[in-house]
């Protein structure tokens, strides 16, 4: 099992060396990285070391999770290589979506394209690296716990007392 995480993890990386190559090379610490918020995941914290989610390419992304932090049951349409930074991650799948798996800093987990997983912090903040190829792409299995569509519904306007009337109407 471990022989075959590691090949797992090595052919991960492989798809970014070729990638990282043609650039100019970077020295990322995370001490020093400029954070913005993540783009659906409220309150927590990301950062692009490669790539553009949005294109079929490969994408290196560091994530910084809150203490007490839930993402719920979820899929993504490709493997995605997690490894932990800095912190404790937890994360369950397959048959273990109640329990799941503590992983402390220098742990790594690989999640097949469209294994259903969820994940989450506990009293600590978690840093953590995600390798993939995009586009960056996630599918609840709950649309009600999309933090998405709790924003829109969130933003959507209220209907005011006129919109729902009861009365009738006039003669």
């Amino acid at each position: 099992m471990e022989i075959r995480l590691v090949a797992l993890v090595g052919l991960a990386i492989s798809f970014a060396v070729p990638s990282i190559a043609q650039d100019a090379m970077k020295v990322i610490k995370l001490d020093e990285l400029v954070w913005k918020e993540h783009p659906f995941l409220k309150g927590c914290q990301t950062f692009y070391i490669r790539g553009d989610p949005t294109k079929a390419e490969p994408i290196v992304r560091v994530d910084k999770i809150p203490p007490h932090y839930r993402i719920p049951p979820h899929t993504h349409p490709y493997t995605e290589v997690v490894t932990v930074l800095r912190g404790t991650y937890w994360n369950a799948m397959g048959d273990d979506m109640e329990k799941g798996v503590m992983l402390r800093s220098g742990s790594s987990f690989v999640l097949p394209a469209n294994h259903i997983h969820r994940t989450w912090t506990t009293d600590e903040g978690t840093i953590t690296q995600a390798t993939f190829i995009g586009p960056a792409s996630i599918t609840y299995v709950s649309p009600a716990e999309d933090p998405r569509m709790q924003a829109q519904q969130k933003d959507a306007p209220q209907p005011t007392a006129t919109q729902f009337s009861t009365a009738s109407p006039s003669k």
